[in-house]
C-alpha cells in the first residue's frame, strides 16, 4: 500500500520553533542546527495568552495592551534571531496573541511549515510531563511532523547534532506503513541506520504471534520499507515482548539512537492528565529527540487510524 509522504517532511524548507519566554536553550540549539543542516528558514514563534489583563483606561476598566505586549515579546526573541543569523540561518520572528496551541497550528498551516519544534516542562517529582494542553493539542492535530525535545533529552551539541541511528516504533498495523516510510526517508536524508521496533505486550502475545515466529514478524516489518528505499539504507527489525515504554526507551539507549519516530494517537488529554499515556512516558523519558506524526497527519497520508484503541496504552506500532 502506497502512502502520501511529503518529501518536505524529511527535508524541511521551513521550520517553526514554538517557544515560550524564556526560551529553552536546548530546543533553540536543535532548531538552529536543523535549519543549518537543511538550509531551511527558521521561524521563532511565540504565542501569548490574552486572558491576562495588563492595564486600565481612565474609567478604571481593565484591558489587554496587545501592542505593548507584542513589543515586549519581540524584544525577548530578537537576540535569539540574531544568534541564528550569525550562524548563517535565515531567521524571522512571529509574535501572536491568542491561545498558543491554536496559534501554532494556524501559523503552520498559513505559512506552509514543514516541521514544528517544541520543548517540554518537567513539573517535579510526581513525574515529567509534556507541556500540558498546548503540546497535547499540537501533537494530536498538527498536519506536519512535530519534533519534541524532552526533559531528559541530551544536548545534541556534543555530537554536533548528528543523526546516525533512528529508532521507529512500528507494528503490522496500517498506521505503521506511513511511520516506517517516513522514518526510512529520514534515515536516507541523514545517512542514518534505521531500526524498526515492534513491542508486543505480554497479555496479547499469543494473538500477536498467531503461529508465527519472531523472525517471521521481523521479516514482515522490513517489508514496510518502500522497495525503492531498501537499497539506500541500513535497516534492522526488532520484535520484543514487554512494556512498550520500557522497551522503547531501553532500545533507544542500547542502540544509541539520536532520534525516535512515533505515532501520536496516544497523546490525548486524558493520558496527559493521568500521566499514563505511552506517548507521554516516552517523551518524558527519552534521552534523544522524538518526532511524532499526529492522527490527523497519518490520516492525511491515506492510512486508516483506529480511534477506538485506548488512549492510555496505544502508540502507533505498539499493541
Amino acid at each position: 500500500m502506497a502512502v502520501a509522504i511529503k518529501a518536505s517532511w524529511s527535508n524541511p524548507s521551513t521550520i517553526l520553533f514554538a517557544t515560550e519566554i524564556p526560551t529553552d536553550e536546548r530546543v533553540f540549539r536543535f532548531a538552529v542546527a536543523q535549519a543549518k543542516q537543511f538550509k531551511a528558514h527558521l521561524v521563532l514563534l511565540h504565542a501569548y495568552d490574552t486572558l491576562v489583563l495588563t492595564g486600565s483606561d481612565a474609567t478604571g476598566a481593565r484591558y489587554y495592551d496587545f501592542e505593548a505586549s507584542a513589543h515586549v515579546e519581540t524584544a525577548h526573541l530578537e537576540p535569539l534571531a540574531e544568534r541564528a543569523r550569525s550562524q548563517g540561518v535565515d531567521c524571522s520572528l512571529a509574535v501572536r496573541p491568542g491561545l498558543p496551541s491554536d496559534q501554532i497550528l494556524k501559523f503552520a498551516e498559513e505559512h506552509s511549515v514543514d516541521r514544528i519544534m517544541m520543548g517540554t516542562h518537567s513539573p517535579g517529582p510526581i513525574g515529567k510531563l509534556l507541556v500540558g494542553s498546548v503540546a497535547e493539542s499540537v501533537l494530536r492535530n498538527a498536519t506536519v511532523p512535530v519534533f519534541i525535545v524532552g526533559p531528559e533529552t541530551a544536548d545534541g551539541g556534543y555530537r554536533n547534532f548528528e543523526t546516525r541511528t533512528i529508532l521507529c516504533a512500528v507494528s503490522l498495523a496500517e498506521t505503521s506503513i506511513a511511520l516506517a516510510q517516513f522514518a526510512a526517508e529520514l534515515a536516507v536524508r541523514h545517512k542514518a541506520r534505521l531500526i524498526l521496533q515492534h513491542v508486543i505486550i505480554p497479555q496479547e502475545r499469543e494473538e500477536a504471534l498467531a503461529d508465527r515466529t519472531v523472525g517471521q514478524i521481523e521479516h514482515d516489518l522490513l517489508l514496510l520499507i518502500p522497495e525503492e528505499l531498501r537499497d539506500q539504507l541500513e535497516v534492522q527489525a526488532i520484535v520484543v515482548h514487554g512494556d512498550p515504554t520500557e522497551e522503547l526507551l531501553f532500545q533507544s539507549r542500547a542502540q544509541q539512537a539520536e532520534l525516535l519516530v512515533l505515532g501520536a494517537q496516544g497523546a490525548s488529554a486524558f493520558a496527559a492528565a493521568t500521566r499514563n499515556g505511552v506517548v507521554y512516558k516516552v517523551l518524558a523519558g527519552s534521552h534523544c529527540p522524538v518526532i511524532t506524526l499526529s492522527p490527523v497527519l497519518l490520516a492525511k497520508c491515506g492510512v486508516k487510524v483506529d480511534r477506538r484503541l485506548s488512549s492510555e496504552i496505544f502508540l502507533a506500532g505498539v499493541f
